[in-house]
């Protein structure tokens, strides 16, 4: 299933003859399941907790280099499956730490960079759809998310930031917004079906993923750990 370009796709390899796209009933521009950085970075960080290393496994030498290779110039990655670059991000760090990247990696610390760089000042996170236009690469800013912001704090966590102020904020603002039924209620698309056609709400979304990120920050606090040692 992994691409020549050492990168996974959500359905098959090598699905990548990006000309289908142009024929004239491809109105949604989406014929094709290239390998993406969201998917790629689970398949590594599968492998990496299956001991499958750069050093001992071509596949997973592939993958990092794919990985490493998908970051934007800005230190985000794109997030295929996932709105948008908060959800690549998230991925790509806790593979990158998966597979024995530690937070002193340049890389890792610019993805890093980027997250707390786009932190609403409510403590949140939140992305629009508007960063998948075709005219346009990068982040548009959005009112925070319950999910959204589960996947920045995982990711940050994943770069060893769990004591950065801007993770405490994070985690302060999943604890305002919990309501008394004890989940988070959440009205914002942010799954994706396909880009700038349409988006999905994923009802499941509001409520693993800021518990997800709690409980991590909880265990790494109590261990006093800062590094994750689980692939995602």
């Amino acid at each position: 299933m992994q691409s020549s370009d050492g990168g996974w796709g959500a359905f098959e390899p090598e699905n990548t003859q990006y000309y289908l796209n142009n024929i004239p009933f491809s109105d949604h521009g989406a014929l094709l399941d290239p390998p993406t950085a969201d998917v790629s970075g689970r398949c590594l960080s599968m492998l990496s907790q299956l001991g499958e290393t750069a050093a001992n496994s071509e596949a997973a030498r592939r993958s990092l280099d794919y990985m490493l290779k998908e970051q934007e110039p800005d230190g985000s990655w794109y997030g295929r499956w996932g709105m948008n670059y908060v959800y690549g991000t998230w991925t790509a760090l806790c593979s990158l730490n998966a597979a024995g990247l530690g937070p002193d990696d340049p890389r890792v610390k610019r993805g890093a960079q980027w997250l707390l760089s786009v932190q609403n000042k409510d403590g949140g996170w939140g992305e629009d759809g508007d960063s998948y236009k075709l005219d346009y690469r990068g982040y548009e800013q959005a009112p925070s998310t319950s999910s959204q912001t589960a996947w920045a704090l995982l990711g940050l966590m994943a770069a060893g930031e769990v004591n950065h102020p801007a993770v405490a904020r994070g985690i302060d603002y999943l604890i305002a917004e919990q309501k008394e039924h004890g989940l988070w209620d959440e009205t914002r698309f942010t799954a994706t079906g396909f880009p700038r056609v349409f988006y999905l709400r994923y009802h499941g979304y509001r409520k693993f993923f800021p518990l997800w990120a709690l409980a991590r920050y909880r265990n790494l606090k109590r261990a006093n750990a800062t590094r994750v040692t689980v692939g995602m």
